[in-house]
């Protein structure tokens, strides 16, 4: 059975690796494995050494912390935000949204951002 650490330092790894525009099989030579093995870990079916969590993170240019990040946060009980995919991470259109966003020169991110403010509070 998948533990939840597993499961979710899995989905970190994948959005991390995703967001950098790196494949699995990039990742997995750079860090020495098959690219199966990272498929296993994004996946969660496969615990991550700290080890090799220490050459993933290396290779992803993020402390390992990254890889924890949100793990002690809980979704809202009262279903708050109900539009939202249970999961970001996992959402295609979302992470795209997300590493096209970042694409953007800063300035101009900026201004889209307070854009995107305004028209949530406006909806």
């Amino acid at each position: 059975m998948k533990h939840p650490v597993d499961v979710h330092v899995g989905k970190r790894i994948r959005h991390r690796r995703w967001m950098s525009g790196t494949t699995q099989q990039q990742l997995a030579e750079k860090v020495g494995i098959k690219f199966q093995q990272i498929q296993k870990y994004e996946t969660g079916m496969n615990r991550v050494s700290a080890s090799r969590l220490w050459d993933i993170a290396k290779v992803l240019n993020v402390p390992v912390s990254f890889f924890f990040e949100g793990l002690d946060t809980q979704p809202p009980a009262d279903g708050a935000n109900s539009d939202m995919p249970g999961d970001i991470l996992t959402d295609k259109e979302a992470l795209e949204l997300l590493r096209s966003y970042y694409a953007i020169p800063e300035n101009q991110r900026r201004r889209l951002f307070d854009l995107a403010r305004v028209l949530s509070e406006a909806a």
